[in-house]
């Protein structure tokens, strides 16, 4: 039997022939340098034929999956991935809904939640199965629900399913909202001018066309609706229900939405409503391809609370059912950790029949509940949306799942779990893998944590570089033998955090930004002083409030008050200082393009000097070509076939969608005449398909293209491809990619960074490259606030801000206020107790 999955001759990607065993039944954590190799060699070696080989021994068509590029791979199992993308993208999608704790908690409220009785108003059980004759139970036709006598005064009282507490569900969910507890409405000031008629430019970005293409439809609505819907009037005119029909234009579930009582007209379009998406305005915007004009109307939307719910997406009768004197919208509301000590303690207030009927209920709860809890994410909220979770945060929801399986003999394969987890919650973590584990299961962990991996039983270290200067295995063995063999570049790393770090200059600082009275969210009305000129944490466990202080409440406000924005945030009592700043840039984890076609070359602006190059070149002045023609997204120079794409998009109907190389430009993107044209060798599509380390050794000696790609190189980014689509991008190399823009720009001092994590999914030593970058911004003059969980940067910083002392409810407080040591002092705070156990002798 093997005990250990070999892998021979792995050639994916940058990876260069490699052969390495991956012991089984352990933990093992792959790490590496970013662009090392590392997700080469888990996911699209390995798991790529685990897949394959699985499929193919169920006797299912593998056609489709190609075999990774690899001579051999013996003592394979069954895998299962568990990365970071979140595969739910509904908005409708909770963490309860996920889990199955909301549908668990449905059927509790169904059960034995109380209910008042509408004939005397005393609060009633509902009937456990043997406590009625059937014939005392009924069925009210008007209001369509089976029914039950009250026991008081024996009036008929609703007996309420499980599908009355779905906000999914029609029975259950608010008919304003339809169960998203928002809706949507337009700023108007933001999108017309008052003064102006329609036909007379109110709306600037409406050509005369289409004005009169749409007017017989602005009319049938306004007919319908009693009123003369004039365009020739002013806009100030127009009552709000106009309004609505201009914006709205007829679509069904709008109509139904703010007129209820009234059928919408015959020429009313079918459609759900989604923000604006269905609306006239939206559709101009899409016909004209006029993107700036899309993304002027999302931003003049505003996220309301429904009215008729306020925001708990039931109707009201369904809020109104308690147990143990809760309603099933103030449980959701409950964090995690919380909502698992009031589900442990309803047994105790139970009758006989009750705790029959909701015994085995509450104990699947506790054991669902638990493992989300020790998953490190008691902090979150049933109520939360998937969508709003962090990667790691999605990953750590689908370990707790995996905990509950039971499964053995499975290879896991996870990409850096520790992705937002507080230090302190690490060893939750560790805890949770070392249980699958246990159970029979081979954990393979791509991780940068120092924790992680000195707690790991085997490392496999790869690099020594990037891109084209990594696919190795230069180091392989216990955390301890890593740490003796002089190649590993991340046993060098375990090795330097296990001695003290000494020597940090004590911060004097002269000038500071005070918040005072920070109330937003679960921000206990905290005042904070942040020291100017210096690089400041803010830290705390997940959930404390880190995000809302920095991004909610500091940047808003400073942007009302530099940016004469129109409305005061209002997220705080005051602001003192903020005439010490020139100008705030936020650099968060957000997508820097949504489209295949946007790149890290487009996006820091260095494909326009390039194409300039090209253009300027001795073939392309005999062949007459121009800047536009070195250009993958205008026509001209690019592939007709692939409109410079490079792929071609196969539908595949039943299957997902699959792409293959263009057969016009074989992926080039461009025309022959285009790629006849070499600067040093090398042509346009070459040089989309170079590392960013590549492109700055070829363009070394052109300062406008070369400056940009050093900051890129120092920011540990030198492996990525100047082509490779922004899509593709992690949330942490977006923020590097966006770092990297705003250092590129002319210096200027009293500039204000916001940064949020910036070391996600770096190397130990590719950190160490990143606070050399933000302490050159502080020495120029600057202020740097990182919200951080990573030890490292932390105990490097000048100041740090602790919030908690826990998540959710639980935090919004600060916690500790100074300098890397002065926290480490105070055994309130998580963070303090955390860099003392990390930066003092210990480790035994």
């Amino acid at each position: 039997m093997h005990n250990e999955i070999i892998i021979k001759g792995a050639l994916e990607n940058n990876l260069k022939n490699i052969d390495v065993s991956i012991p089984k039944n352990k933990l093992v954590v792959l790490t590496g340098l970013s662009g090392s190799g590392k997700s080469s060699l888990a996911y699209d070696t390995l798991q790529k034929e685990c897949q394959r080989q699985y499929m193919e021994s169920m006797g299912m068509v593998t056609d489709l999956i190609s075999k990774p590029k690899v001579l051999s791979i013996s003592g394979l199992s069954p895998s299962i991935s568990v990365d970071q993308h979140h595969t739910n993208r509904s908005p409708r999608s909770t963490m309860g809904t996920a889990t199955e704790v909301y549908t668990y908690l449905r059927i509790l409220f169904a059960k034995i939640g109380k209910r008042d009785c509408p004939h005397c108003g005393r609060m009633v059980s509902p009937p456990m199965d043997a406590e009625y004759d059937t014939e005392t139970l009924g069925f009210d036709e008007e209001v369509g629900e089976d029914t039950f006598p009250c026991p008081f005064c024996g009036g008929a009282v609703s007996q309420l399913s499980m599908t009355h507490f779905s906000f999914n569900k029609p029975q259950g969910a608010c008919e304003m909202c339809t169960g998203l507890g928002t809706i949507y409405e337009a700023d108007w000031d933001s999108l017309i001018d008052d003064e102006k008629s329609i036909v007379d430019g109110a709306v600037r970005e409406w050509d005369i066309h289409y004005i009169n293409r749409n007017r017989e439809t602005f009319a049938a609505a306004a007919c319908h609706y009693g009123f003369d819907f004039n365009i020739h009037k002013p806009v100030k005119f127009l009552s709000k229900i106009e309004k609505n029909l201009l914006f709205y234009g007829v679509n069904h579930d709008i109509f139904k939405k703010h007129f209820p009582d009234i059928e919408p007209p015959e020429t009313a379009s079918k459609g759900r409503f989604e923000g604006v998406s269905s609306n006239i305005l939206r559709r101009y915007a899409e016909h004209t391809g006029n993107s700036d004009y899309q993304q002027k109307i999302e931003k003049s939307l505003i996220k309301i609370v429904c009215p008729s719910c306020n925001g708990s997406r039931l109707k009201v009768y369904s809020t109104k059912v308690t147990v143990a004197d809760t309603n099933i919208v103030e449980v959701s509301k409950m964090p995690l950790s919380v909502l698992a000590d009031w589900v442990a303690s309803l047994e105790a207030g139970l009758s006989i029949a009750e705790k029959t009927v909701a015994e085995p209920v509450i104990n699947d709860l506790v054991e669902r509940i638990g493992r989300l809890v020790e998953a490190g994410i008691g902090y979150l909220t049933i109520d939360r949306g998937i969508t709003t979770l962090s990667g790691g945060e999605a990953q750590r929801l689908r370990l707790a799942a995996l905990l509950g399986s039971g499964l053995t003999g499975v290879l896991y394969i996870l990409d850096e779990p520790t992705t937002g987890l507080h230090s302190r919650d690490t060893n939750r973590l560790i805890s949770v893998l070392n249980k699958l584990r246990d159970m029979g299961n081979t954990i393979l962990v791509i991780e940068h944590d120092m924790e992680v991996m000195l707690k790991s039983d085997y490392i496999i270290d790869m690099g020594p570089g990037a891109g084209v200067d990594g696919g190795k295995i230069i180091g392989a063995g216990t955390p301890e033998e890593l740490m003796e063999q002089p190649d590993s570049i991340t046993g060098r790393c375990l090795k330097e955090s296990m001695q003290n770090k000494t020597g940090k200059k004590t911060l004097v600082p002269k000038d500071h930004i005070i918040i005072k009275g920070a109330a937003e969210y679960n921000l206990k009305s905290i005042d904070v002083s942040i020291p100017l000129g210096a690089l400041t944490a803010i830290t705390g466990v997940s959930g404390s409030g880190k995000s809302t202080l920095i991004f909610d409440v500091l940047s808003n406000e400073l942007d009302f008050r530099l940016n004469k924005t129109t409305f005061a945030p209002n997220k705080c009592h005051n602001m003192i200082g903020s005439e010490k700043i020139d100008r705030v840039i936020t650099v968060d984890q957000t997508p820097i393009g949504r489209g295949s076609r946007s790149n890290a070359a487009t996006y820091i602006d260095i494909f326009t000097p390039i194409r300039n190059l090209y253009a300027s070149l001795p073939e392309a002045i005999v062949g007459k070509l121009t800047a536009r023609d070195f250009s993958f997204n205008v026509p001209g120079g690019r592939c007709d076939r692939c409109e410079g794409a490079g792929v071609l998009t196969v539908e595949m109907h039943f299957l997902p969608d699959i792409e293959m190389t263009c057969p016009g430009c074989k992926g080039k993107r461009f025309k022959k005449h285009t790629l006849s044209v070499n600067y040093m060798g090398s042509n346009i599509s070459d040089v989309l398909d170079m590392s960013v380390q590549e492109a700055y050794e070829l363009f070394r000696d052109k300062e406008s293209i070369s400056s940009r790609l050093k900051i890129l190189v120092e920011l540990g980014m030198g492996y990525l491809k100047l082509g490779q689509s922004a899509t593709t991008l992690s949330g942490g190399e977006a923020q590097r990619v966006k770092l990297s823009k705003e250092l590129s720009k002319k210096k200027k001092g009293n500039t204000l960074y916001l940064l949020d994590e910036p070391t996600t999914g770096l190397h130990p030593e590719d950190t160490k490259r990143l606070k050399r970058l933000l302490h050159r911004l502080v020495d120029s003059g600057n202020t740097v606030i990182a919200v951080e969980h990573n030890l490292d940067l932390i105990s490097d910083c000048d100041w740090i801000i602790d919030l908690g002392p826990e998540g959710g409810e639980q935090g919004g407080k600060v916690i500790a206020q100074g300098t890397p040591e002065d926290v480490m002092k105070i055994f309130a705070s998580y963070t303090g107790r955390c860099l003392a156990d990390a930066y003092n002798p210990r480790r035994n």
